[in-house]
């Protein structure tokens, strides 16, 4: 079954993850990307409240619309938490109005397929500083999760993030793990990961969840749609869809 999941993606970083992404899950699946004016590039909170402005995201809507998407997703985590809880909630409902379509975010993504793998306590391996590390903890404990340990590396550029390759992307993973952790989430878009996810996992022998890939899964979800695709970690092996938090 054809299905068109669109994205707005920040700036230029990571957006290569997506064609892969739709090469590994195939299935008639297209995940068309509409790159959004990022304005400044800094993992700073002012800077990434600017860059999920209502404004940034309606503008790239009519092009993925004239793409054909059915579902759009701001591909974005630090510029949707950052928000809050209840922002975060406003920034999609004002997304999906603009759009006429469903829509979500990639926080509220890691949210959904932490409770898809039946993870109660998790570890945050982030590339921000610590402050925007801490804001996306808050989150997910509004989302009720237990996160047993917050990392951040104080990488302040997308830009720079998206140089890392695998052996950046296994440190991170590794340095930000905790024993307690029953996953281990690597929050940002700009991450390049989606070729890299079973080495990851092999590595630390837990489940791990990167942003690209539950982008991906999240705008399946909002389809009602499962693809089973275990290139993709241990979120895609089962392809259960859980229903929304809050």
């Amino acid at each position: 079954m054809a299905s068109t999941v669109g994205f707005l993606y920040p700036g230029h970083s990571a957006e290569d993850d997506y064609p892969r992404l739709e090469t590994l899950l195939g299935n008639g699946l297209s995940l068309p990307l509409v790159h959004t004016d990022i304005g400044e590039d800094a993992h700073r909170v002012d800077a990434l409240l600017e860059m999920g402005s209502a404004a940034r995201l309606a503008a790239g809507v009519a092009e993925l619309k004239a793409r054909g998407a059915e579902a759009v997703v701001w591909a974005c985590t630090s510029a949707s938490f950052v928000f809050g809880w209840e922002g975060a909630h406003e920034q999609v409902r004002e997304l999906s109005a603009t759009a006429g379509l469903p829509a979500s975010s990639t926080s509220f993504a890691f949210a959904h397929a932490v409770r898809a793998l039946g993870a109660e306590r998790v570890a945050i391996a982030a590339t921000y500083p610590d402050d925007v590390a801490e804001c996306f903890r808050a989150f997910l404990k509004s989302a009720g999760t237990e996160v047993v340990s917050t990392r951040g590396s104080g990488v302040i550029t997308a830009a720079e993030v998206g140089t890392w390759g695998l052996e950046e992307v296994l440190l991170l993973a590794r340095t930000g793990d905790h024993p307690d952790a029953e996953a281990v989430l690597l929050p940002d878009t700009a991450l390049h990961t989606a070729a890299y996810l079973p080495d990851v996992e092999a590595a630390l022998g837990k489940p791990v969840l990167t942003a690209n890939q539950v982008t991906a899964w999240e705008g399946l979800r909002l389809l009602d749609r499962t693809v089973a695709c275990p290139a993709l970690g241990t979120l895609f092996a089962g392809a259960s869809a859980p229903s929304a938090v809050g």
